[in-house]
């Protein structure tokens, strides 16, 4: 048995075969190098018997691929994204890539940084949740020749290929929902953000409230730090919840801190506010009174993004970037017990 440091060269020495044979062997390029299927065997079956693993950053060196992707989210933590992320971990794994997983926290300088990292270690691909203010770093990936796909929101100005869902239009007909049920009175909780779904879902809100002759209540949380979050909703909620009968989330996570401050504040679902969250969560089923939700497509969009990936990456590094695509995918209205008259 030869020991942990066998290379190339010493697998060449043994079988008195050149290096470069036994490269093109282990990287499965003989049959376009015309080896012979009893030289190839002989290698193989050599490896085999030591049981030889190349160095897969050597590898990577050699061949410009590692069979890896990044899947760069603003937080894994979340319903959303753990979700995505198992999808499309599932599906890279039957196509024979693994998945490397990072955070951003919406940190502009944390993304560039992550992706400067994946670059050295020649990752195949990205999938990323952009945040603000990435887009020169977005287009000098796209020009090095990699497949990018970005999810949850678009980058104006960045030609890339995108997977969608039409939030506006999302949120415009929860809120109709809302008023059909005979609300009048309906906040619209969100962050103070200008990433593109975020302000689509807040146009959705306006648009639907407007169109309706109502008057738009609206509060924009801090984007950075849960308990921040949660005690602006609550302070919010003891000066407004007198005049507020119902209440759009724009995030399931900033739903949930709203729930904790209804109920603190010792309002009942929906005899005092009715409640409604985009993007659906276990927890909102098993709630009681369950939660309305407007639910995003999870396989839809890890199907999409992962296939529209591994598409590119087939192809030669100056024709990646060719013809990108925009899907845009429906939601679901989820109704429960939460807005009910």
């Amino acid at each position: 048995m030869v020991g942990k440091k066998t290379s190339i060269t010493s697998i060449a020495k043994h079988l008195g075969i050149s290096t470069t044979t036994i490269s093109f062997v282990l990287n499965g390029k003989a049959q376009e190098k015309r080896i012979s299927d009893q030289l190839v065997k002989k290698v193989l079956d050599y490896v085999e018997e030591i049981d030889y693993k190349p160095n897969a950053l050597a590898r990577s060196l050699r061949t410009g691929k590692s069979n890896t992707i990044a899947l760069i989210v603003e937080d894994i933590s979340f319903p959303f994204f753990s979700a995505i992320a198992k999808e499309i971990e599932a599906k890279a794994y039957k196509s024979g890539y693994k998945i490397i997983y990072s955070s951003t926290e919406n940190d502009t300088a944390k993304t560039e940084e992550l992706i400067e990292i994946y670059q050295e270690k020649h990752v195949d691909g990205y999938i990323i949740v952009p945040p603000t203010g990435i887009q020169a770093k977005i287009v000098e990936l796209c020009a090095s020749g990699k497949p990018v796909v970005v999810l949850d929101r678009y980058l104006e100005g960045v030609q890339t290929d995108y997977v969608l869902v039409n939030n506006d239009e999302s949120v415009y007909s929860a809120t109709k929902y809302l008023i059909d049920q005979g609300y009048k009175n309906i906040a619209f909780i969100t962050l103070n953000s200008l990433q593109s779904q975020m302000l689509d879902r807040l146009s959705g809100y306006e648009k639907a409230i407007l169109d309706n002759n109502l008057t738009p209540i609206i509060q924009k949380l801090t984007p950075a730090g849960r308990l921040e979050r949660e005690k602006e909703l609550l302070s919010f909620l003891e000066k407004k919840c007198s005049s507020i009968e119902a209440i759009v989330f724009s995030t399931n996570y900033i739903c949930v801190g709203g729930l904790k401050a209804i109920k603190q504040l010792g309002l009942r679902i929906p005899e005092d506010i009715a409640v409604v969250s985009f993007d659906d969560y276990e927890l909102f089923e098993m709630y009681s009174p369950a939660i309305t939700s407007i639910a995003q497509p999870i396989e839809a969009i890890s199907e999409n993004a992962i296939n529209l990936l591994l598409s590119r990456l087939g192809k030669k590094a100056s024709e990646v970037s060719q013809n990108p695509q925009k899907i845009i995918l429906s939601t679901t209205f989820v109704p429960r017990d939460s807005c009910t008259k």
